[in-house]
This record gives structure tokens, C-alpha cells and sequence, in this order.
């Protein structure tokens, strides 16, 4: 059973615990013979797919009455990965969406790390600095790096563990979020898992 989220630059596949990515500018999907269950935020390749029958449109069979009407697919996917908690996707935007008992409560989204490191650059060539993740959140800062970081990270460290309830890290910078989130859990299967009890519900596995 052959997964797949297609992005804006990769194409990456899940098969049987392990993943591999093909960058969409050079991968063609018509290459692969074997059925691929997929979901597509590329609305260019998402309507190229729909030529290849054995590509099947995971989003087609998705509840959206349980989201709301822009809500991206892959936050969607994730969410349905878990019954209860909060998801955070620490991609190039920062994603927050919060499950209870299997329903959608609502979700918010932060700048990421790159791009909230590219405004401080924009106020002041003094601001910048990369930021530090260890950076201790408990007390206010007295350098300018740390005040950065204490602004950017504080911030979404409250307002997270304000739901108390359990933490899923997924995204290119989950590790680093991890050390303001100790007792999260890393998984970067998640979306795949949302996938899969996606196709069970659809009875296609």
C-alpha cells in the first residue's frame, strides 16, 4: 500500500514504515504501475493525476463538513491521525490544531522559524540571529538573541500547553520544537496515519 503527500516541491511516499521523497519538478508519476493513495495541495498536479487511474484521490473521500472550507488537506490528515491532542506542524508555516474525542475543535497558524527569522531581518540587520531553542523560557532574557527567541517561542509554548492535553510534533523542524515541548511526542508518520484510517473508513485497504 503505496502513500503519498505531494507538496508544492516533493512528491514523498510512505510504504510499509519507511519514506522516500522525488522532487516534483523531475518525478513522473505515470513511472509507477502499482495503485498510490495520495493526497495533493499542487492543483496543478493534482488535475495532471487524475489521468492515472491507478492514482486515488485520498481528499475525495474526506468528511470536510468536520473542517472548515480552506483548511489544508495535510493539517486535515494529521488531525484524523489522532483522537485526542494537539497537532503541531513545524513546517514552513507552524500549524495548531487541537482534537477532542476524534472531533476538530479549531486550529491557528504561526510563522516558522525561517520566516519569522526573516522579519526580524527586515526590522534590523541587529536582529539577526538564528533562533535559540534552548533558550530558558522561565526567565526574561538579557541578550538580544534570547529576547528574539523568547518572544517567538513563548508565545506559542502557552498557548500549546494552554489545552493541556498531549502534544504531536511533526514537520522539517519537529526536533527543535521539541526541546520547548519536552513532553511531546515526534511523529512524522502522522499524516500517513490519518491517511490510512482515511482509506479504512472508505473501506480501500
Amino acid at each position: 500500500m503505496l502513500l503519498c503527500d505531494i507538496g508544492n516541491t516533493t512528491y514523498h511516499f510512505f510504504l510499509k514504515g519507511k519514506s522516500y521523497r522525488e522532487d516534483a519538478a523531475l518525478f513522473d508519476p505515470s513511472t509507477i504501475s502499482e495503485k498510490v493513495f495520495y493526497i495533493c495541495v499542487n492543483e496543478q498536479v493534482k488535475e495532471a493525476l487524475k489521468a492515472l487511474e491507478n492514482w486515488i484521490d485520498l481528499s475525495l473521500h474526506v468528511d470536510f463538513t468536520k473542517y472548515y472550507k480552506t483548511m489544508g488537506v495535510d493539517r486535515i490528515m494529521a488531525c484524523e491521525a489522532i483522537d485526542n491532542g494537539v497537532v503541531v506542524d513545524t513546517g514552513s508555516a507552524i500549524t495548531v490544531d487541537v482534537v477532542k474525542e476524534g472531533r476538530f475543535e479549531g486550529g491557528f497558524i504561526y510563522p516558522g522559524a525561517r520566516a519569522m527569522s526573516e522579519c526580524y531581518k527586515n526590522i534590523s540587520s541587529a536582529l539577526i540571529y538564528s533562533f535559540n531553542f534552548e533558550v530558558d523560557l522561565d526567565r526574561m532574557p538579557k541578550n538580544s538573541q534570547d529576547a528574539i527567541s523568547y518572544g517567538y517561542l513563548k508565545l506559542l509554548q502557552r498557548e500549546v500547553n494552554s489545552y493541556k492535553m498531549d502534544i504531536f510534533l511533526t514537520g522539517g523542524d519537529a526536533m527543535n520544537f521539541k526541546k520547548i515541548f519536552p513532553a511531546s511526542s515526534v511523529d512524522e508518520t502522522l499524516l500517513f496515519r490519518g491517511m490510512t484510517n482515511i482509506m479504512k473508513r472508505a473501506d480501500l485497504c
